[in-house]
Protein backbone atom coordinates (compact mmCIF):
# COMPACT_ATOMS: atom_id res chain seq x y z
CA UNK A 1 0.00 0.00 0.00
CA UNK A 2 1.14 3.60 -0.86
CA UNK A 3 0.64 5.60 2.12
CA UNK A 4 2.01 9.05 1.79
CA UNK A 5 4.05 10.60 -1.11
CA UNK A 6 6.47 13.47 -1.33
CA UNK A 7 7.68 15.13 -4.52
CA UNK A 8 7.54 17.81 -6.66
CA UNK A 9 3.91 18.95 -8.40
CA UNK A 10 4.35 18.56 -12.28
CA UNK A 11 0.40 19.00 -12.80
CA UNK A 12 -2.93 20.19 -11.58
CA UNK A 13 -5.82 19.33 -13.47
CA UNK A 14 -8.92 19.13 -11.33
CA UNK A 15 -9.62 16.85 -9.58
CA UNK A 16 -6.35 15.11 -10.94
CA UNK A 17 -2.68 15.69 -10.34
CA UNK A 18 0.66 14.72 -10.81
CA UNK A 19 3.20 14.13 -8.59
CA UNK A 20 7.25 13.00 -9.05
CA UNK A 21 8.95 11.27 -6.62
CA UNK A 22 11.74 10.03 -7.56
CA UNK A 23 12.00 10.14 -11.72
CA UNK A 24 8.37 8.82 -11.50
CA UNK A 25 5.41 10.43 -12.19
CA UNK A 26 2.31 9.38 -10.15
CA UNK A 27 -1.27 10.75 -11.12
CA UNK A 28 -3.78 10.70 -8.18
CA UNK A 29 -6.93 12.22 -8.03
CA UNK A 30 -7.72 14.60 -4.97
CA UNK A 31 -10.87 16.63 -3.10
CA UNK A 32 -11.12 19.79 -4.39
CA UNK A 33 -10.25 20.90 -0.50
CA UNK A 34 -6.84 19.60 -0.60
CA UNK A 35 -7.05 20.60 -4.97
CA UNK A 36 -7.58 24.55 -3.32
CA UNK A 37 -4.39 24.18 -0.98
CA UNK A 38 -1.65 22.88 -3.01
CA UNK A 39 1.54 24.91 -3.77
CA UNK A 40 2.12 26.51 -7.27
CA UNK A 41 3.24 23.54 -10.29
CA UNK A 42 7.43 22.70 -9.33
CA UNK A 43 6.60 22.99 -5.19
CA UNK A 44 7.31 19.95 -3.70
CA UNK A 45 4.46 18.46 -1.73
CA UNK A 46 3.47 16.02 0.59
CA UNK A 47 0.40 13.87 0.21
CA UNK A 48 -1.25 11.06 2.13
CA UNK A 49 -2.75 8.43 -0.13
CA UNK A 50 -4.82 5.56 -0.17
CA UNK A 51 -4.52 2.96 -3.25
CA UNK A 52 -7.76 1.75 -4.63
CA UNK A 53 -6.73 -1.62 -6.55
CA UNK A 54 -9.43 -2.82 -8.86
CA UNK A 55 -9.85 -5.40 -12.01
CA UNK A 56 -9.60 -3.11 -14.55
CA UNK A 57 -7.45 -0.41 -12.18
CA UNK A 58 -5.01 0.76 -9.63
CA UNK A 59 -6.13 4.06 -8.76
CA UNK A 60 -4.43 6.72 -6.03
CA UNK A 61 -5.68 8.99 -3.93
CA UNK A 62 -4.41 11.93 -2.45
CA UNK A 63 -5.20 14.12 1.01
CA UNK A 64 -3.67 16.70 2.72
CA UNK A 65 -4.47 15.72 5.70
CA UNK A 66 -5.10 12.44 7.82
CA UNK A 67 -8.75 13.84 8.96
CA UNK A 68 -9.96 14.03 5.12
CA UNK A 69 -8.28 10.34 4.70
CA UNK A 70 -10.07 9.08 7.12
CA UNK A 71 -13.12 10.70 6.21
CA UNK A 72 -12.58 9.12 2.43
CA UNK A 73 -12.08 5.68 4.05
CA UNK A 74 -15.06 6.35 6.06
CA UNK A 75 -17.75 7.41 3.11
CA UNK A 76 -16.04 4.28 0.90
CA UNK A 77 -16.75 1.77 3.35
CA UNK A 78 -20.41 2.78 2.94
CA UNK A 79 -22.65 0.46 0.53
CA UNK A 80 -23.04 1.96 -3.04
CA UNK A 81 -20.37 4.32 -1.81
CA UNK A 82 -17.22 4.69 -4.24
CA UNK A 83 -14.09 6.56 -4.76
CA UNK A 84 -15.93 9.15 -7.11
CA UNK A 85 -18.63 9.68 -4.81
CA UNK A 86 -16.49 9.90 -2.04
CA UNK A 87 -14.46 12.88 -3.34
CA UNK A 88 -17.51 14.37 -4.22
CA UNK A 89 -18.57 14.75 -0.75
CA UNK A 90 -14.90 15.45 0.28
CA UNK A 91 -14.96 18.56 -2.48
CA UNK A 92 -18.54 19.86 -1.77
CA UNK A 93 -17.94 20.00 2.57
CA UNK A 94 -15.35 19.85 4.72
CA UNK A 95 -14.82 17.16 6.95
CA UNK A 96 -16.21 18.75 10.17
CA UNK A 97 -19.52 19.87 8.13
CA UNK A 98 -19.40 16.05 7.20
CA UNK A 99 -18.65 14.85 11.17
CA UNK A 100 -21.39 17.73 11.95
CA UNK A 101 -23.70 16.44 9.96
CA UNK A 102 -23.41 13.06 11.08
CA UNK A 103 -23.60 13.75 14.65
CA UNK A 104 -27.27 15.65 14.21
CA UNK A 105 -28.04 12.95 11.87
CA UNK A 106 -29.00 15.49 9.42
CA UNK A 107 -28.65 14.37 5.69
CA UNK A 108 -29.95 17.59 3.90
CA UNK A 109 -26.68 18.95 3.73
CA UNK A 110 -25.11 15.97 1.76
CA UNK A 111 -27.87 15.79 -0.62
CA UNK A 112 -26.61 19.42 -1.76
CA UNK A 113 -23.44 17.29 -2.97
CA UNK A 114 -23.96 16.36 -6.64
CA UNK A 115 -24.46 12.54 -7.14
CA UNK A 116 -25.88 12.37 -3.49
CA UNK A 117 -29.49 11.81 -3.83
CA UNK A 118 -32.19 11.65 -0.53
CA UNK A 119 -31.65 8.51 0.33
CA UNK A 120 -27.79 8.01 -0.30
CA UNK A 121 -27.45 10.88 2.14
CA UNK A 122 -29.66 9.13 4.38
CA UNK A 123 -27.84 5.75 4.57
CA UNK A 124 -23.96 7.90 4.54
CA UNK A 125 -25.99 9.65 7.55
CA UNK A 126 -26.78 6.47 9.25
CA UNK A 127 -23.97 4.23 8.19
CA UNK A 128 -21.49 6.97 9.50
CA UNK A 129 -22.84 7.12 12.72
CA UNK A 130 -20.08 6.55 15.60
CA UNK A 131 -17.11 6.18 12.61
CA UNK A 132 -16.58 9.71 11.86
CA UNK A 133 -16.93 11.45 15.14
CA UNK A 134 -16.98 15.42 15.49
CA UNK A 135 -14.12 14.82 17.71
CA UNK A 136 -12.29 12.91 15.06
CA UNK A 137 -12.75 16.05 12.35
CA UNK A 138 -11.01 18.26 15.13
CA UNK A 139 -8.38 16.37 16.09
CA UNK A 140 -5.01 17.90 16.53
CA UNK A 141 -2.83 17.58 13.80
CA UNK A 142 -0.33 15.45 13.53
CA UNK A 143 3.54 16.39 14.16
CA UNK A 144 5.27 18.03 11.22
CA UNK A 145 8.55 16.42 11.20
CA UNK A 146 8.42 12.73 9.61
CA UNK A 147 9.54 10.80 12.70
CA UNK A 148 6.52 12.29 14.35
CA UNK A 149 4.59 11.26 11.52
CA UNK A 150 5.88 7.63 11.58
CA UNK A 151 5.61 7.40 15.20
CA UNK A 152 1.79 7.83 14.81
CA UNK A 153 1.29 5.71 12.17
CA UNK A 154 2.51 3.53 13.76
CA UNK A 155 0.49 3.40 17.25
CA UNK A 156 -2.35 4.01 14.95
CA UNK A 157 -1.36 0.71 13.31
CA UNK A 158 -0.99 -1.25 16.80
CA UNK A 159 -4.46 -0.41 17.23
CA UNK A 160 -4.55 2.86 18.66
CA UNK A 161 -6.70 6.14 17.81
CA UNK A 162 -5.73 8.76 16.12
CA UNK A 163 -6.06 11.51 18.69
CA UNK A 164 -3.94 9.31 21.40
CA UNK A 165 -1.14 8.71 18.73
CA UNK A 166 -0.77 11.97 18.03
CA UNK A 167 -0.89 13.36 21.49
CA UNK A 168 1.41 10.44 22.20
CA UNK A 169 3.56 11.73 19.77
CA UNK A 170 3.44 15.48 20.26
CA UNK A 171 4.98 14.54 24.22
CA UNK A 172 8.49 12.92 22.75
CA UNK A 173 11.93 15.08 23.08
CA UNK A 174 12.67 16.76 19.60
CA UNK A 175 14.79 14.52 17.78
CA UNK A 176 13.46 11.58 18.82
CA UNK A 177 14.20 9.23 16.43
CA UNK A 178 11.02 6.26 15.17
CA UNK A 179 11.84 3.29 17.16
CA UNK A 180 12.68 5.59 20.19
CA UNK A 181 9.59 7.22 19.58
CA UNK A 182 7.69 4.23 19.17
CA UNK A 183 9.09 2.77 22.07
CA UNK A 184 9.10 6.02 24.39
CA UNK A 185 4.77 6.46 22.92
CA UNK A 186 4.06 3.31 24.21
CA UNK A 187 5.49 3.56 27.63
CA UNK A 188 3.38 6.65 28.08
CA UNK A 189 0.27 5.30 26.66
CA UNK A 190 0.39 2.58 28.79
CA UNK A 191 0.58 3.96 32.06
Amino acid sequence: MIGRLSGTLIEKRPPGVMLETAGVGYELDVPMSTFYDLPPIGQSVRLLTHLVVREDAHLLYGFATEAERAAFRALIRVSGVGPRIALAVLSGMSVQALAAAVAAKDSAPLTRVPGIGRKTAERLVLELQGKLEAGDAAAPAAPADDDGIDVVHALMALGYGEREATAAARRLPPGTGVAEGIRLALQALTK
